[in-house]
C-alpha cells in the first residue's frame, strides 16, 4: 500500500483510519485502538496525517513531526460541511480526508508542550476565578433575602 494521506477521526478509545494513494482513493480502512496509533503512525513511510484538532491532536501532530509525517490538524467547524448523511466515526473520516485535501483549507498550527500547559493553568484559573465569583453572587442573594445588604466585590467575603 502506498499511503500519501492518512486520515485519523480520533476517538477516545478507537480511532477511525483511512489511507488514500496519490488518486484521493481510499486504499485502507481500518479501526485502531487509541494506544495503537502511536505504533502504527511509527511504522508508517512519511505521509499527510490528517486529523481534526481535538483533544490529543497536538500530542499525535508532535510524534508526526519527529516521525516525518505531515500533520494536519483543522478545526472541526471546517470539517462538518463535508460530513454526509448518518454521521458516524468512519463517515467522519471520509469527511477529514475531503476537507484535508483542499487546497484552501486552513489548518492548525501543532503546539509545544509548554503553550498548551500555559493554557491549560490559564483555563483552570479562569474557572476557579469564575467558581468564586459565581458563588460570592450567590450568597449576597440569600444574604439580600434576609435584609442583610453586603457590598460588591470579593474583598467582603475575605
Amino acid at each position: 500500500m502506498d499511503i500519501k494521506v492518512l486520515v485519523i477521526d480520533l476517538g477516545k478509545t478507537v480511532c477511525s483510519l483511512a489511507g488514500l494513494d496519490d488518486a484521493g482513493v481510499v486504499v485502507f480502512r481500518k479501526r485502531l485502538q487509541r494506544h495503537r496509533l502511536l505504533d502504527l503512525l511509527g511504522r508508517l513511510p512519511p505521509c499527510i496525517v490528517a486529523t481534526e484538532a481535538c483533544g490529543g491532536a497536538h500530542h499525535i501532530g508532535r510524534f508526526c513531526l519527529q516521525h516525518g509525517h505531515e500533520p494536519r490538524p483543522m478545526s472541526p467547524l471546517y470539517v462538518r460541511p463535508y460530513v454526509k448523511v448518518h454521521k458516524n466515526d468512519d463517515r467522519d473520516a471520509e469527511a477529514i480526508a475531503e476537507a484535508a485535501t483542499r487546497p484552501t483549507m486552513s489548518f492548525v498550527a501543532i503546539k509545544s508542550e509548554e503553550p498548551l500547559d500555559l493554557q491549560a493553568l490559564n483555563r483552570a484559573r479562569e474557572r476557579l476565578v469564575t467558581d468564586r465569583t459565581r458563588l460570592i453572587n450567590q450568597g449576597r442573594g440569600f444574604l439580600m433575602e434576609r435584609g442583610i445588604r453586603v457590598g460588591t466585590g470579593r474583598h467582603v467575603f475575605q
